[in-house]
């Protein structure tokens, strides 16, 4: 390597000259020893820096600054093998201690490079390595909006915050267990409130992109005067930088965003509020697959402050920390809304009754009557497109995806069969592929199908579908909203999109068809999701004056689900469910992780799979069970097939410790590196995985 003269320099003066200990965005478990420029201090651990790696240039972090020659470290590589490091970047505060150990906890825990963890936290705007094209950070300026009057409190409210403020002071894990409208955003402003005048600043993590706009709306009218940021996906490169420079700077006072912004460094950070805290969506897919929600309970506790977590329908996790001590309950058992009740809810068994396009008679008549009465109705199915599948009634053919082992779903507007996890995408065929037969008929429904329905049953109703298909950005769904809330629409057919965080006023009226399909799912996790959706669905209908009616159409009346549902019974649900996850032996009475693999062909990796299984003695760790590899149940997604090895421990620590010891073992094979494998295999490890 040729040294620049300031490197010449260095390594003729070594007594004044630093090694840097930095990490990089790769999939290694060890960082990178360079030559530090002239002007480095042990001052600079936690500033980004550019340095040469392979055949290009990255930007990395510095995690130790270390002197030249040390004799106290024998292992120390020598001068002459060291990179140069090209320039230290200045332009924002050095990230602080806290956030790094926040990024090497999850590194480490969740199995993943330390690198990946530190610079994948850091917006790609503040990553790239050419410092001459880079824009100096714009101050952000907090909105101007008039202040809003406070809202009377309720009884319940009240008694909530004279326990929550005395525990600003210090950690505290808190469980708002609040029933849907219960007014837990207004305990939240209230807490926000305090903090922000103890000159503290508050991370506030929502599940998902479209809870964010009326949040932040209501925070920017409570505290005009204090800086908001939002961080989510949709958020602009640009933006993100300035936003997250902006939080490290102290300049933010309030960070609200998706789970990725729970690694946000916060130097003042005085309280964080987790909404919605049961939903899967704080966890990542991708990746480092880490769980938003519990890793901001690891930062409270880390950073000695509090942490609330609300929840209509909290996860059976959380409601078993409660019962541990782990977790401190506070109720919210009645509707902030002074007329307001939690709606009725009916089930209306199915089985002897004949459906049209899957709606009952007693069903249209509900929404019939809303529309006489001037309010909205909703109707929910989880499930986009017109029809699951397509079939031909002379030979049986089936809209198999050609990529995965799923079904093209039908989708009749744009007359395409599309599938929903490879987006593999073809029209409608005239006739069947295989015999020629022209007689092609959908089975099952979405929420197109029924939105048809509907059209023909009310056609003179004002009807609006919302999913994932009408309202890909947020600024769509922002448009979609003010459309409900200026009561532009009779009756919503929608997804769970539409089932949680949102306060529609005129709403009295909820439908759900095809439930019952949560019932009896393979995965063990089903029936929480399912009760929590039906309850967050519910949850929307009469919040204001006008009572609100449920009615759940199921084949299985009699199923004790549905009997919690009945009774709006979230502890009874949650006890149950705790009971049958502890007689099998499940999460959070075991610690779980599994290895995923994929290739072309299934062999090829059951193969990986079972050679991966022996390289650690079963002797040597006796709490942890290994089980054999077997197909995923999506066995092929996107043209490659897949499988799992589960593995499971009655002790967290057991668990970590022999992954600790089995990972490396599997990364230091022949042909091996982290993630990768040959005969074109890939493979990833989750811990606490939310899918088995």
């Amino acid at each position: 390597m040729v040294l620049s003269m300031s490197g010449q320099n260095l390594l003729e003066n070594p007594e004044v000259a630093w090694r840097l200990r930095v990490a990089i965005d790769a999939p290694l478990a060890s960082c990178f020893d360079y030559l530090g420029p002239l002007d480095v201090t042990p001052a600079d651990v936690g500033y980004r820096v550019v340095v040469p790696f392979g055949s290009g240039r990255r930007v990395g972090l510095i995690l130790e600054v270390l002197p030249l020659q040390d004799a106290s470290d024998p292992l120390a590589p020598g001068s002459a093998s060291l990179k140069l490091a090209e320039v230290v970047l200045r332009d924002l505060p050095p990230l602080p201690t806290d956030w790094m150990d926040l990024c090497l906890f999850a590194a480490s825990y969740y199995q993943a490079a330390p690198g990946e963890a530190l610079l994948q936290a850091i917006p790609t705007g503040l990553r790239k390595p050419d410092p001459t094209k880079r824009r100096s950070i714009k101050r952000v300026e907090p909105a101007h909006i008039a202040a809003t009057s406070l809202p009377e409190l309720t009884a319940c409210q009240s008694a909530v915050l004279t326990e929550l403020l005395p525990r600003l002071q210090g950690y505290s894990a808190n469980l708002l267990f609040g029933v849907t409208g219960s007014g837990k955003t207004e305990v939240y402003l209230r807490l926000i409130d305090d903090v922000l005048a103890a000159g503290k600043q508050v991370l506030v993590l929502v599940p998902e992109i479209n809870l964010t706009p009326l949040l932040e709306a209501r925070v920017a009218a409570r505290f005009p005067a204090v800086t908001v940021v939002s961080l989510h996906s949709e958020v602009t490169e640009a933006a993100r930088a300035r936003y997250f420079s902006a939080a490290l700077g102290g300049e933010a006072r309030i960070v609200i965003g998706t789970r990725l912004a729970v690694f946000t460094p916060m130097p003042d950070l005085g309280l964080i509020i987790v909404d919605e805290e049961h939903d899967p969506a704080y966890k990542q897919l991708e990746g480092m697959r880490y769980h938003a929600r519990d890793l901001a309970v690891w930062r409270a506790r880390q950073l000695t402050v509090p942490i609330v977590l609300g929840s209509a329908t909290p996860s059976p996790e959380s409601w078993s920390n409660v019962q541990s001590g782990r977790y401190k309950r506070l109720d919210l058992p009645e509707r902030a809304h002074a007329e307001a009740v939690l709606p009725t809810v009916s089930l209306l068994d199915t089985r002897r009754l004949t459906l049209d396009e899957g709606l009952s008679q007693s069903l249209l008549e509900a929404l019939a009557q809303g529309l006489t009465a001037g309010e909205q109705s909703l109707l929910f199915i989880n499930r986009r497109g017109y029809a699951p599948v397509l079939t031909c009634t002379a030979c049986g053919w089936v809209s198999n995806c050609r990529r995965c082992a799923a079904h093209r779903v039908v989708h009749r507007m744009d007359r395409t069969l599309r599938c929903h996890h490879c987006g593999d995408t073809s029209p409608i065929p005239r006739q069947c592929p295989d015999c020629g037969n022209a007689d092609l008929r959908p089975l099952g429904r979405g929420t197109q199908r029924i939105e048809e329905a509907l059209q023909k049953h009310f056609p003179q109703a004002r009807i609006l579908r919302v999913d994932r298909d009408v309202a890909t950005t947020r600024k769509q769904w922002e448009a979609l909203e003010e459309q409900i809330r200026s009561c532009e629409v009779d009756i919503l057919v929608g997804t769970q999109m539409l089932a949680k965080g949102h306060d529609f006023p005129a709403l009295t009226r909820v439908g759900v068809v095809g439930a019952d399909s949560g019932l009896f799912a393979a995965d063990w996790r089903a029936p929480e999701r399912l009760f929590a959706q039906l309850m967050q669905v519910a949850g929307r209908a009469g919040r204001a004056a006008q009572p609100g009616r449920v009615i759940v159409q199921t084949e299985h009346p009699e199923h004790p689900l549905y009997q919690c549902l009945l009774r709006h019974d979230v502890p009874g649900f949650l006890e149950m469910e705790l009971k049958e996850r502890q007689r099998a032996g499940f999460p959070p009475y075991a610690s779980q992780a599994i290895v995923r693999a994929e290739a072309k062909q299934l062999q090829t990796v059951l193969e990986f799979l079972g050679r991966i299984r022996t390289l650690v003695s079963a002797e040597s760790h006796p709490d942890v069970f290994m089980y054999d590899p077997v197909p995923m149940r999506m066995v092929k997604l996107a043209g490659r097939e897949r499988a799992q090895l589960l593995i499971e421990s009655p002790s967290r620590i057991a668990l970590q410790n022999f992954l600790n010891d089995w990972l490396p073992k599997i990364s230091a094979g022949r042909g091996m590196t982290r993630g990768h494998a040959p005969g074109g295999v890939r493979w990833g490890v989750e811990v606490d995985p939310l899918e088995c």
